[in-house]
């Protein structure tokens, strides 16, 4: 069996990042074309119509909320670009060191990089909150109480996979397992 447990954690470039990037771009640009084209009075686009749109008011706010949704969708394309949450958690058994590295968005933090010794390792703690909003999350918890995130943002894990990774983390980290019912 291997002394070293990488777990890669997937960043901003997930499919429904992309989606909702590329959706709000065409959707800014939409807008903003009607909104521009009532002012030039000169149709921009050939499948949007905006012959019963005066510009002010209506050509004003459909160009705000263009620029708007642009810039929207300018943000969330450079977080896709630049990757912002990608990383990895390394649990090191021959070195005794659990290193999380994230990266983040561009400049003097762009990168995170946090070192815990397995010494220091209380327990792996699993919280589960389902609901509208579920969240199924596995924290390592140190032996001051501080509890330190392992699990990605974005769609929750289904329960069975939750207590999988975070049993056979205990079980490789050898230490307990907290918050199973």
């Amino acid at each position: 069996m291997s002394n070293i447990k990488i777990d890669k954690i997937v960043g901003s470039r997930r499919f429904s990042n992309y989606w909702w990037a590329t959706v709000i771009l065409l959707g800014g640009l939409g807008f903003f074309l009607v909104g521009i084209s009532s002012y030039l009075e000169k149709q921009l686009t050939p499948f949007l119509s905006f012959n019963n749109l005066a510009f002010l008011p209506q050509g004003v706010i459909m160009t705000f909320y263009g620029i708007a949704g642009i810039i929207v969708s300018l943000f969330l394309w450079l977080t896709i670009i630049w990757n912002v949450g990608s990383g990895y958690n390394e649990f090191n058994n021959e070195n005794r060191l659990i290193t999380i590295f994230r990266l983040g968005f561009p400049g003097k933090n762009r990168i995170l990089k946090l070192q815990y010794s397995i010494d220091d390792i209380k327990s792996i703690k699993i919280s589960i909150n389902d609901g509208l909003t579920p969240k199924r999350e596995i924290y390592l918890r140190m032996k001051d109480l501080r509890e330190i995130p392992l699990t990605s943002v974005g769609q929750p894990l289904l329960l069975s996979e939750v207590e999988e990774q975070a049993s056979s983390l205990a079980k490789f980290l050898g230490v307990v397992l907290e918050g199973l019912n």
